[in-house]
């Protein structure tokens, strides 16, 4: 189908506004998360009360704009319709973060037609930061033009990362590509919040970035940006499967690949 640049510039507008309406309850629950108000999905991975009231919030406005179009959510049942479009959403990415009152967490939209992305947006609260990207037309902060980081090899470049909780068994794997990274990176960090690490990498403050075992709305929006802003995002393997395998590499193109041969020295799969 044919989409228009102002068609996307529509949606990256509704995008906006959905996440800023559920920045309003984020910034709100901030530093109130109670023990009754927080469950364990699964080991180490938790979803609280002020989640799901920012999916609803964010879910409803979509629809109330494109009540055809499929979403596929964290915290709910994707809603299919086969539709072309696809939003994909994080309504709170960095939720341990959140839970302990550290101010790292933000709001990941992001939009496929036709099964590529052509949309993503993502919107730290505490900051008031907005970082958008629209396909073929660059990324942006605050509507600021963003590109990747000058920095040409690991050495001279911060490297983000987030560890393997959901798949322990990796761990050891993990370590040593985490290993062979500290050599060579002037600096690593770990944020806890996946999407805000590719936004930062798109902004140039860290020069690559590379994780295991995510969900498609951790990474859709940010690696859009990355792109957008003159990287490279990969699965393990080279491809462009990270949505599907949640293996993901991205950074400039030097340091991408030079974190990418590290990897495959140790994840051979």
């Amino acid at each position: 189908m044919q989409t228009t640049p102002h068609d996307l510039q529509n949606y990256c507008n509704i995008a906006r506004e959905a996440a800023l309406k559920a920045g309003v309850i984020l910034k709100e629950h901030f530093g109130k998360v109670s023990a009754s108000m927080i469950n364990e999905k699964a080991k180490n991975d938790y979803v609280t009360d002020v989640d799901k009231k920012s999916e609803d919030i964010i879910k409803s406005y979509i629809k109330s704009h494109f009540k055809n179009h499929d979403i596929l959510a964290e915290e709910s049942l994707a809603e299919r319709n086969s539709s072309e479009f696809l939003w994909i959403i994080d309504p709170l990415d960095g939720t341990m973060n959140y839970i302990h009152g550290l101010p790292g967490f933000a709001v990941s939209i992001a939009l496929e037609i036709e099964g590529n992305l052509a949309m993503g947006l993502i919107y730290e609260p505490l900051r008031e930061n907005i970082y958008s990207a629209i396909r073929e037309q660059g990324s942006f902060k605050n509507n600021n033009r963003i590109h990747v980081s000058r920095a040409e090899t690991m050495a001279s470049a911060l490297i983000a990362t987030g560890f393997p909780f959901r798949i322990k068994d990796i761990i050891d794997s993990y370590l040593r590509v985490l290993k062979d990274c500290f050599l060579r990176a002037r600096g690593i960090r770990r944020g806890g919040s996946a999407c805000l690490d590719l936004a930062y990498t798109a902004e140039g403050i860290f020069g690559g970035f590379f994780e295991c075992a995510l969900s498609p709305w951790d990474v859709a929006a940010g690696a859009l940006l990355v792109t957008e802003a003159g990287g490279v995002v990969t699965d393990f393997k080279g491809g462009s499967r990270y949505l599907k395998t949640g293996n993901i590499v991205a950074g400039t193109k030097g340091i991408q690949h030079e974190i990418l041969k590290i990897i495959q020295a140790t994840f051979t799969n």
